[in-house]
């Protein structure tokens, strides 16, 4: 699987991070609360198409995308959630949804929400709904050179009951 994949990445670049096992949880907000990590620290990947291109978002568990907010930041044109059917595709060796913030190790341009970019650790899935790994993030961003930006809004179950996985 592609945790492998990801240490060997990672230990070649002497980085420094942590595996932890936990058990089966789908949503990032599930995986914070196994973790006993706060949301805002534990990164989710979601895939967009823009402008019929693929690209990564990574942004805290508590936020969603803010589609408008991205779709400015990005230079306009069509900005939507890829389909799940096209995530098997791209990422043969990962659980879907469980894929790693790693675009550049899937030839694919990273965003990165800025509101987790403040944090000094970043904690995401490992490919798989019972793994994270944690670091750094000034080294997650030196392995990734994603490009970071506004484009998310804070969760609020009170204003949003029905809010979308992103």
């Amino acid at each position: 699987m592609v945790l492998e994949k990801l240490r060997k990445y990672l230990d070649s670049n002497h980085i420094k991070y942590v595996v932890l096992s936990h058990s089966l949880a789908y949503s990032a907000q599930e995986v914070a609360a196994t973790v006993h990590i706060p949301g805002k620290e534990i990164a989710k990947t979601v895939l967009v198409n823009v402008n019929g291109k693929m690209v990564m978002t990574v942004l805290p568990a508590s936020y969603n995308i803010n589609f408008n907010r991205l779709m400015i930041a990005l230079g306009g044109g069509d900005v939507f959630l890829a389909p799940e059917s096209e995530l098997l595709d791209i990422f043969p060796d990962c659980e879907l949804g469980a894929m790693p913030p790693f675009g550049n190790l899937y030839n694919m341009e990273v965003f990165v929400a800025k509101s987790l970019a403040e944090d000094e650790e970043i904690s995401f899935n490992a490919g798989s709904h019972t793994e994270i790994i944690k670091m750094d993030y000034k080294d997650f961003a030196q392995m990734v050179e994603p490009k970071e930006i506004s484009f998310t809004n804070r969760f609020d179950k009170k204003t949003n009951p029905h809010h979308a996985a992103a």
